[in-house]
């Protein structure tokens, strides 16, 4: 069973704010140095933990630079209205835009995530 994913942060309390409002999910526990944030008392759950020397991944992946390791890709109706939250939020839309039915941001630690139009 999948319980959860953790997620390196140099602020995880901001980091886990953000997820939990764009996500419509809610803190289901925060202390020193970590937050978790839950979909429902069962999960999944997204943990958020201090990470000391935290260094951001680039997008697009570059030689000798800080690599995405993962990604959370999240499906949505409206891709502008979607993008805007997002930004709204603290989210930072990034230049490079690999796919014109996807979009790539930032979240506010840096960690790329993908907005993709649910063409159904």
């Amino acid at each position: 069973m999948w319980w959860g994913t953790t997620i390196e942060a140099p602020d995880p309390g901001r980091l886990a704010r953000f997820y939990a409002e764009l996500l419509g999910w809610h803190i289901g526990h925060e202390e020193p140095g970590t937050a978790i944030v839950a979909a429902s008392p069962q999960g999944p759950f997204f943990v958020f933990q201090q990470a000391d020397g935290y260094r951001a991944p680039v997008w697009p992946p570059a030689d000798g630079e800080q690599r995405p390791m993962m990604h959370f890709d999240f499906q949505v109706g409206d891709l502008d209205s979607a993008v805007a939250e997002a930004v709204a939020l603290g989210a930072t839309a990034a230049e490079f835009q690999p796919q014109k039915n996807v979009r790539v941001l930032f979240d506010p630690a840096g960690h790329p995530f993908c907005l993709c139009l649910d063409e159904a």
